[in-house]
This record gives C-alpha cells, structure tokens and sequence, in this order.
C-alpha cells in the first residue's frame, strides 16, 4: 500500500476541529484495478494545505470494489437504485461531503498531482462555483477508438458553459441548486453548470492537466452505445429546457437532426446509383463524405499536430452523428410510449 502524504478523513467522526479543506467523491462500479490506481492517486497528490476526506460511492458493484476502496481509506457509500446514474452516486457523495469544496472523480480516472493544490487558488473568486482543468486518454494508442476520443476531451481554457464528470466544485453552490438531477442518465453536468450560471455562477477551465481516463473501447458496439448515450442525453436535456430563458443543446439536437439525416440517406443514395449504373452518384457521396472529413481534420490542428490522427479524428466526428440521431429518436420513442430508458453503459 503507498504511503500517503495526506491527512485523509474517511468518515464524518473526526469532528469540527478536523473538518477536511477538500472533500473527494469518487463515483463507480465494477471498475476494478481501476478504481484502486485512482483512489491510490488522489491519496498521493500533492498536499492542498490541509486534510481531504475521501469519499467513494459505489453502484452496487459486484466485483469487491466497496472493500478495496475502504482498504484504501475511503469513506464507503453505497446506493442500490432502480434507475442507476451517475448524477445519483455525485449527489450521494457531495451530500455526505464536509469541506467546503468537493473534487468529483470518475473511477476509471487518474488524478493528476498537482491539479488540486494549482486550482484551488481559483475559488479565491467568490463568483467561480466550479473549476476544471485537461483530462486525457491514458492509453490513446490502445485503439483507433482511444486515440480520436482523447482529442473529444480537448476544449480552450477560459470561461465555458459547462464542465465533465471530473471538476471542483463549491459544496455551497451544489446545495443552492440542489446538486446534479439524478433523473438524467447522461448530460447531468451541462445540465448542473446551466442552473449555477442561471444565478450568476462563473465555470473556469483552467490550462493545466486534471485527470487521465481509461475509456478501454476496443470494440465498435461500445462505440455506438457511447454515441447513442450523447444522443440521448441531448435529446433529453433540450426537451426540458425548450422554451425557457436559458435553453441548452437545442442547436447540437438540431444540427445531428441534419447531419445525421443527411448521411443516413446519402448511404442508399451511393448504393443505389450504383446499382442502376450510375456510377457517378456512388463518387459524389464518397467524394463529400472526404471533404467533409478533411475539412474537420484541418480544423482540429489545434488539438493534435499528427495529420493521421486528425484525419480519424475527422471521420469520427461525422460518423457519430448516426448513433446520436439513434439515441435522439430513442429518446423521443420511450417519451412517446411513457418509459424512462435505465443507464446505457
């Protein structure tokens, strides 16, 4: 077991004189050795400038991951719910949380050592509710899936509309909008960052590495059921904020509604004109379906300088508009029929 150079907390008895200057919730199930090399790396960054409490709440795990994290200190909680989602395990977690800041983790993650002693400076600013840095693939070359995905968690440093899964929070602002809505499978923090702007709260990502993530998506079904996921999490959270003062995802729902339509049709287009013998059309629909790639893959030189890995990158942005309109009229056909879809894992 590593030696840890934190004060850890793992459970409320420590009393006001110890209260932790950082509250970690640490949200998974089934992750596995996973879970174990990240509770083992927030145990060992860099010393915020006081105790942390590390809180971890498990999703009816079956594989013993409640018991390696309490063997690593952790506060353990553990929630059983018909419905499972992530946003339910956050709220969980920052609910039993004492500090008055709440760093959220993902299972299969790595914290980076230093991001939490560098960022926590930021809440200095009484008006920034939540602060987040770079998270990146850990094994990018594993699959050509890992390696386009890692270039999805790049965004610009600065005041952003939303944040992911990973980010310190202020455990004030979480209880004045009464934290994550644990009805959302997916899309809850967009949805979160959305209310906290609502009442004047400012979102910072920051230029310095946060986490590294382990997607481990080697197979094309685990591709689609993640893009399915996003489609429905858009579909879903458009659909409520429709209307409102502050809409979210409308304009994302109604582009993949186009894009999507679009080269579902362009497929049977190709297929059927060179069937017919026009081999024309087939060329035509290639031919768009590449200019469209490589006018993505130049536009992304920002985020990776290889041109082999922009150019995926470049395919996958357009082919995914296909799982996600498919999780958009899932969404829209369980509403129709009265169901709640469970998680999509």
């Amino acid at each position: 077991m590593i030696e840890s150079p934190l004060s850890l907390h793992p459970s409320p008895a420590g009393g006001e004189g110890s209260l932790p200057v950082l509250s970690v919730v640490v949200i998974g199930r089934n992750e596995g050795e996973r879970l174990v090399r990240c509770l083992e790396s927030v145990r060992t960054m860099a010393d915020p400038g006081g105790p942390v409490e590390l809180i971890y709440v498990d999703s009816a795990s079956t594989d013993g991951s409640p018991e390696r994290a309490a063997a690593l200190g952790a506060q353990v909680i553990t929630v059983r719910p018909e419905r499972p989602s992530a946003a339910l395990g956050r709220n969980a977690g920052w609910r039993a949380a004492r500090a008055p800041l709440v760093l959220f983790l993902d299972g299969d993650t790595i914290l980076h050592p230093r991001f939490v002693a560098d960022s926590l400076p930021e809440f200095q600013d009484p008006g920034v509710a939540v602060v987040w840095g770079h998270r990146r693939e850990l094994h990018p070359d594993a699959s050509w899936y890992n390696r386009v995905l890692d270039l999805d968690w790049i965004y610009p440093p600065g005041p952003s509309e939303f944040c992911g899964g990973d980010a310190i929070m202020r455990r004030d602002a979480l209880t004045e909008v009464d934290g994550f809505d644990a009805s959302l499978i997916a899309g809850e923090e967009p949805d979160l960052c959305r209310r906290l702007r609502a009442r004047g709260y400012h979102i910072l990502h920051v230029d310095r590495p946060m986490t590294g993530h382990d997607l481990a998506i080697t197979r094309w079904r685990q591709y689609w059921r993640r893009a399915v996921r996003a489609g429905h999490a858009y579909a879903e959270v458009a659909a409520r904020f429709r209307r409102t003062e502050t809409p979210l995802w409308e304009r994302e729902v109604r582009r993949n509604r186009i894009h999507g339509g679009i080269l579902i049709l362009s497929l049977p287009l190709g297929i059927g004109g060179a069937l017919v013998g026009q081999p024309l059309v087939p060329l035509l629909v290639l031919g768009s379906w590449l200019a469209l790639t490589v006018r993505t893959a130049l536009r992304v030189g920002w985020k990776s300088r290889d041109p082999w890995t922009r150019l995926l990158y470049g395919i996958h942005s357009h082919l995914q508009q296909i799982p996600i309109l498919v999780g958009q009229l899932g969404y829209y056909r369980d509403r129709w029929r009265g169901r709640r879809r469970g998680l999509i894992e």
